[in-house]
């Protein structure tokens, strides 16, 4: 399981406690929490870069088993230095590349640089808006990657599509959400404010992983 905070930024490092809890309840689950300090894009400032190392110091004291990292240099490249730092602080823990690959150059050669970094997967939509319309790059993607690192295809994953995508990829691991809109318990609703600022927040609605959505997408993939 993926730990993350700010899903609608497209995932930020949960908080400590978030981390602890997360590690408390999943007793037989494998943790893996998301190293990324804010949204936006995958280039990080030197400050940045001490707090996602110190992030995943955090990770591996609270017992999580993997972490989920990316970074890019300003031309689009991996940032294979800060990747590197990433991999040594991440000591025994595993280690995905997130879909700051969907925003890199040259994903062929961006593969061989993170194989050969130590990352154990790389979560990845096929360089498109969702893994689906991806399903060319993965394919091609698997076929390069081998038994050297494992191809993970996740954005848009659901019932409906995660069988096609299996059969027309060769993948083996998926990446899903499985979210479904539920309505806050408040009473009370100030319609005047809104916390977002210029961005549009829904403050009386949240997206929560539906176990029956994700039983679902595993059935249609064993079936």
């Amino acid at each position: 399981m993926e730990l993350c905070a700010g899903m609608p930024e497209g995932g930020t490092t949960p908080s400590w406690g978030e981390i602890r809890m997360a590690r408390q309840l999943l007793t037989e689950t494998k943790l893996h929490v998301i190293i990324r300090p804010r949204g936006g894009d995958f280039l990080y400032s030197p400050l940045e870069q001490e707090i996602m190392l110190h992030d995943i110091e955090t990770v591996r004291s609270l017992g999580g088993d993997g972490i989920v990292i990316g970074c890019l240099t300003s031309e689009g490249d991996i940032d294979l230095c800060f990747l590197k730092k990433m991999v040594e602080a991440a000591q025994e823990l595993n280690i995905t590349f997130h879909r700051a690959f969907d925003m890199c150059r040259n994903p062929q050669e961006a593969l061989e640089e993170i194989a050969k970094a130590g990352c154990q997967r790389i979560l990845t939509s096929g360089q498109a808006n969702t893994a689906e319309q991806g399903i060319p790059m993965l394919k091609e993607l698997v076929a390069q990657a081998g038994e050297r690192i494992i191809i993970m295809p996740g954005c848009g994953i659901n019932a409906q599509n995660i069988r096609k995508i299996a059969s027309e990829t060769n993948a083996r691991e998926f990446h899903l959400s499985g979210r479904s809109a539920t309505p806050s318990n408040m009473r009370y609703r100030s319609t005047n404010v809104t916390m977002g600022g210029v961005v549009k927040v829904e403050e009386y609605s949240r997206d929560i992983t539906d176990i029956n959505k994700v039983k679902e997408a595993i059935r249609q993939l064993q079936s």
